[in-house]
């Protein structure tokens, strides 16, 4: 003989998770959570870290390539670097970066560029600086690199500043490899 087969009833006192259970798997998460978030920030702070150094590397060699090929000595900003789509070269807006850097922003970090040393009207020096735009949030470091095309780091996430030597005067063990 074949055991009924059991159907569903409405009035049934088991139809569901208890209060106790769903509290259970709500605990669990939060754990689960409370473990991956502070990584997943870590994970965030390290790439706009690394972008930031991406940055600065292109920044030095654009800024190399307009003062050889334009004559005035090195940019005075990150936007005469770039220029609008569609762009036209010339010493004004040099077209060589792209215009998300050219903003002065990416990537939750400021980035500035300044020249700073000046013989017989030609600018011979640069500072560049990409500080983060919440220290603890989007960056730990600040980074800067100059003529020498050297990116050191300080570990406070304070601005750099863009005067002559401040980034050369920034110890050699803080320097990116």
């Amino acid at each position: 003989m074949e055991s009924p087969a059991r159907t569903w009833k409405p009035n049934s006192k088991r139809n569901g998770f208890s209060l106790i259970e769903l509290l259970i798997v709500v605990a669990i998460i939060l754990v689960i959570a409370a473990i991956a978030v502070p990584n997943f920030l870590r994970a965030r702070i390290a790439a706009n870290e690394s972008s930031a150094v991406g940055s600065l590397r292109t920044i030095t060699s654009t800024n190399t390539q307009y003062y050889m090929t334009y004559g005035t000595g090195y940019a005075t900003n990150v936007a005469t670097l770039g220029g609008a789509t569609p762009c036209v070269p010339s010493a004004v807006t040099a077209c060589l970066l792209d215009p998300v850097l050219t903003t002065g922003t990416k990537s939750g970090y400021t980035i500035v560029t300044t020249p700073n040393q000046v013989i017989n009207g030609v600018w011979t020096g640069f500072e560049a600086t990409a500080t983060p735009l919440g220290v603890g949030l989007t960056g730990q470091r600040a980074f800067c690199a100059d003529q020498t095309n050297v990116i050191r780091f300080n570990t406070t996430g304070a601005d750099i500043t863009t005067a002559a030597g401040a980034c050369a005067a920034i110890p050699s063990a803080q320097i990116v490899q």
